[in-house]
């Protein structure tokens, strides 16, 4: 990144997406993939949507190892489409409890070794058809911010959602969505609806990456898209 300061050179991020808990996938299922965030040792967690597949009632068991992820400057969430069919409101303040921030529309300013980084964060991108309040605004998500900030990360469920982000000041946005196509012909409707599909990406000045996802949605079938936790490391161009 050309406009990282030496002083963030090397900062470790983990991004995890897609992993839609549901009545099949227990606290055994949650717990080893809190296991592998904390294996990275990540000084941010950003967990980019879609966590889970039904309410809080159903599935709010399952989902308490999160509160034992560890990083440097805390975890992250931002809401996916599938937040707002299982009850959004419910599970944003259900996270909290846990211990993440989950960030609407609105930014964290953290300090690392005398610099600044801004940590922004947007509903999803289709929230608004949900809650006219929540609608997906990354222009909103960094107003305020310091001027003088070197570097602005956004996290966002969808890589659509970059078309804003770019125009919005924005370096890196970190998303999921996609599944990186998960099997064949989603693969090739995936295209037809968002910008990338997968990996690491460049829009104008603003770099994306969509991670493949780490759980699945619908058929438990990955065919060359294979499930991840990504860990990334940012570095000095």
């Amino acid at each position: 990144m050309r406009k990282l300061p030496r002083g963030m050179d090397g900062t470790r991020l983990v991004v995890v997406s897609d992993i839609h808990l549901g009545p099949l996938a227990g606290t055994h299922h949650v717990g080893r993939i809190v296991d592998l965030i904390n294996s990275v040792k990540a000084d941010i967690v950003c967990v980019v949507g879609d966590l889970v597949d039904g309410t809080v009632a159903e599935l709010g068991r399952f989902a308490t190892p999160l509160a034992d992820i560890e990083s440097r400057y805390g975890a992250y969430f931002v809401t996916g489409n599938h937040e707002y069919y299982s009850g959004a409101r419910a599970w944003i303040t259900e996270l909290r409890r846990l211990g993440l921030r989950v960030l609407q529309n609105e930014h964290v300013v953290l300090e690392h070794d005398g610099e600044t980084l801004v940590v922004g964060g947007v509903t999803d991108y289709g929230a608004h058809h949900f809650d006219p309040a929540q609608r997906s605004d990354p222009k909103a998500a960094i107003a305020g911010a310091p001027r003088h900030a070197a570097f602005r990360l956004l996290l966002a469920h969808q890589p659509r959602s970059a078309f804003a982000a770019m125009p919005a000041g924005f370096d890196l946005q970190l998303s999921g969505h996609t599944h990186g196509g998960q099997f064949v012909p989603w693969n090739f409707l995936v295209r037809l609806q968002q910008p990338f599909t997968a990996g690491l990406h460049r829009l104008g000045s603003l770099w994306v990456y969509i991670s493949r996802g780490t759980g699945y949605w619908g058929p438990p079938i990955r065919l060359g898209a294979p499930s991840e936790i990504t860990a990334v490391r940012l570095v000095v161009a």
